[in-house]
């Protein structure tokens, strides 16, 4: 059986250099991406409650009456708008990532860019409109 030789003070070390915890406060691509992170745990909020108000619904009335108070409170308001706020940051910097994430060849050519992340704002747009119109009917 072989020892394993024994800790001197003179031992190397690894260079760590010391990282600050808000590191990515240096650039505002580090803070981009550090709140597009942070969205999906606004984008998970907006899901729970979304899941909230379909089973409100289907419980009746009073149920549902029971959640539109509850939503009317200060913190949940504040929790929605700012949900709001990162669940359309989160669509906007996806939308311009895909150019990036899928590349599209019509006719043996690449489509560009800027028409792929446009046919995403079209079609966020076209349906933004048709729920708009279903709920305001």
């Amino acid at each position: 059986m072989t020892e394993r030789p024994a800790y001197t003070e003179y031992h190397p070390r690894w260079y760590r250099p010391r990282m600050s915890t808000w590191w990515w406060l240096r650039s505002g691509h580090y803070l981009a991406f550090i709140l597009r992170e942070l969205s999906s745990v606004f984008v998970a909020w907006s899901v729970v409650y979304l899941l909230l108000l379909v089973r409100a619904v289907s419980q009746g009335e009073a149920s549902y009456q029971q959640l539109v108070s509850w939503s009317r409170s200060p913190g949940i308001l504040v929790v929605n708008v700012v949900s709001l706020i990162f669940v359309v940051y989160h669509a906007v910097t996806w939308f311009n990532l895909a150019p990036q994430a899928m590349v599209v060849h019509l006719r043996g050519r690449r489509v560009p860019g800027a028409w792929i992340a446009a046919s995403n704002y079209g079609a966020w747009a076209l349906v933004s409109a048709l729920v708009a119109w279903l709920v305001l009917q």
